[in-house]
């Protein structure tokens, strides 16, 4: 049986890949840093006739990552969607907000790609960063948040240049908002129900999941 761990994937866009690839005969490790959302995401997979295992994994702690992937053993692919967003303009972002979201968006995206690293290229598979259109466009209100998903972008650009010549890939995967808690804390976007449900994502992603450099959903 393949094997895919997804780290945030308690909710949204997390929660979404993990049912599809559990429903794809996958055995999904399922990391967050809490343990009732992934408790929950474990059993609706289980009672579908699905295989996961929750896997406590703060991605802003090199302990927690290391512990982590310890316990995963071997993994096919590694999907790198933990990100989290603070909006509103510049003047008001505390220096919490920077540190909280480069230390979970672009340090928890080189911590968790260094220890899937071993793992992956032992399986000769693949690893997915999960982006963000704010990776390839400034978008007002968003500027941390584009700065940290501009820099994630830069690590995977890179990281296909430095693994060009192995047999493992990394893609770069770039989405616009989604309907998901992910604005639960922010009045950024008005009405949340009108984007695009994690569910279509996610089924796009797995779709196109085959190595190469971008996935793009529209």
């Amino acid at each position: 049986m393949p094997t895919v761990a997804i780290t945030g994937a308690g909710t949204g866009l997390g929660k979404a890949l993990a049912l599809e690839y559990a429903e794809n005969g996958y055995k999904v490790y399922l990391l967050g840093r809490r343990n009732d959302p992934l408790y929950l995401v474990q059993h609706q997979i289980k009672e579908n006739g699905g295989d996961a295992e929750v896997v406590l994994c703060d991605v802003r702690e090199i302990a927690s990552i290391q512990i982590a992937f310890q316990r995963i053993g071997e993994l096919d692919v590694f999907i790198n969607n933990a990100g989290i967003g603070i909006f509103g303009p510049i003047e008001e972002y505390e220096v919490e907000d920077i540190e909280a979201t480069l230390n979970t968006n672009v340090k928890g995206t080189i911590l968790t790609v260094q220890a899937s690293l071993p793992l992956i290229r032992k399986s000769k598979g693949r690893i997915l960063t999960i982006i963000s259109t704010a990776g390839l466009r400034g978008k007002a209100n968003e500027s941390i948040y584009c700065a940290s998903k501009f820099a994630v972008r830069g690590f995977t650009e890179a990281l296909q240049q430095e693994w060009a010549d192995e047999d493992f890939t990394i893609t770069a995967v770039y989405m616009g908002g989604m309907n998901t808690p992910f604005w639960k804390k922010s009045n950024h976007v008005e009405d949340s129900s009108r984007l695009k449900g994690p569910e279509v994502v996610a089924k796009q992603i797995y779709a196109e999941d085959d190595g190469r450099k971008e996935i793009v959903v529209d």
